[in-house]
């Protein structure tokens, strides 16, 4: 995908431009500049590409009437407004979402229209407490919002900004009655964003979904990992052995890409980078990693600051960061 987004840029400036020269790490903006403004909503999203990202990455959820919307989770009571809404408070519930009980309201038990009446507030307001003044400023987006301001952000400056959006619990939707995968493929479809240079980046923890979009859709995909557990969807496997020369080759069959938890890389910059990176490229994966963040109980051992860490990783070879903090990430890569 990144390949093709640089290719575009060059043919945007003219038959005679130089080719724009490849960044040495690609960025991803983590549900946009979510450091800055709460994630996932249009100012996170407008912030990151005014910063420099070259991806933006909304997380997808579903609505009651079959809408992929933006959200970290299905549940929305910690990232919207939805408690103090008191015609909504007999759908607060109890619900287990890939084997967690949580509690709270969840996208699934409402309508397109019912979530575009919340607004959003920042998830984490006692380690960001400045994007709080944003709080009640941005409306619940769907996934074609995000794809529209992406369109919009690529006229405005003059760069392709791509999308990297996360299926996020697919098998719970599709228990539900929402084949999460079927209303994704028609939106990619509509605006054509298909095929294997579409400036896209789909993601998803679980290895079902990227299988069959691998034999629907051309676009490019990239498996997501963790330290701990595996896919929800197959109890079989682990992401530990996933990350291993032969669970590589295989994700390599359905997928260009892993992103990985930046554990899983270095977990401490005071001693060597595991094999990780090294391994995929050897399979024919390119590595991102998650999640860069400034503040200082997000760093790990040895990183003096964000710019630290993000320097480490690219030295390492890494191929693109997702970051809350796109401005830092970009003054890296370039």
């Amino acid at each position: 995908m990144f390949q093709i987004i640089l290719s575009a840029l060059a043919l945007l400036a003219g038959p005679a431009a130089l080719p724009t020269p490849a960044p040495l790490l690609q960025v991803i903006a983590h549900r946009g500049a979510s450091g800055e403004r709460p994630e996932h909503t249009r100012a996170a999203y407008d912030l990151a590409i005014d910063q420099g990202a070259d991806v933006i990455e909304p997380d997808l959820v579903m609505s009651r009437d079959g809408v992929l919307i933006v959200r970290h989770e299905n549940e929305i009571g910690e990232t919207t407004d939805v408690a103090a809404h008191p015609e909504f408070a007999d759908r607060q519930t109890r619900r287990t979402v890939d084997g967690q009980v949580v509690t709270g309201w969840f996208t699934e038990d409402f309508t397109l229209a019912e979530l575009q009446t919340l607004r959003a507030r920042e998830r984490l307001p006692a380690v960001r407490p400045a994007n709080t003044a944003y709080d009640g400023t941005g409306s619940i987006l769907t996934f074609q919002q995000v794809i529209d301001i992406a369109r919009a952000g690529t006229e405005r400056t003059g760069r392709v900004i791509g999308v990297a959006p996360e299926l996020k619990h697919p098998s719970h939707f599709a228990a539900a009655g929402l084949p999460m995968e079927d209303a994704f493929v028609a939106v990619l479809e509509v605006n054509g964003l298909t095929g294997a240079d579409a400036p896209i980046l789909i993601q998803c923890f679980e290895v079902g979904p990227l299988k069959r979009l691998a034999a629907r859709i051309d676009a490019p995909r990239l498996q997501l990992m963790s330290v701990a557990g595996g896919p929800v969807d197959r109890p079989d496997l682990t992401y530990a052995a996933m990350a291993t020369p032969a669970g590589l080759t295989t994700v390599a069959t359905y997928a260009g890409w892993i992103g990985v938890e930046a554990a899983m890389i270095a977990p401490d910059l005071d001693r060597p980078q595991t094999a990780l990176i090294a391994d995929a490229h050897a399979a024919g994966l390119k590595v991102a990693a998650w999640t860069f963040r400034a503040e200082a109980q997000f760093l790990p051992p040895g990183a003096a600051d964000l710019t630290a860490w993000l320097t480490a990783f690219r030295d390492f070879g890494l191929d693109a960061a997702f970051s809350d903090f796109p401005a830092a990430a970009v003054a890296v890569a370039r």
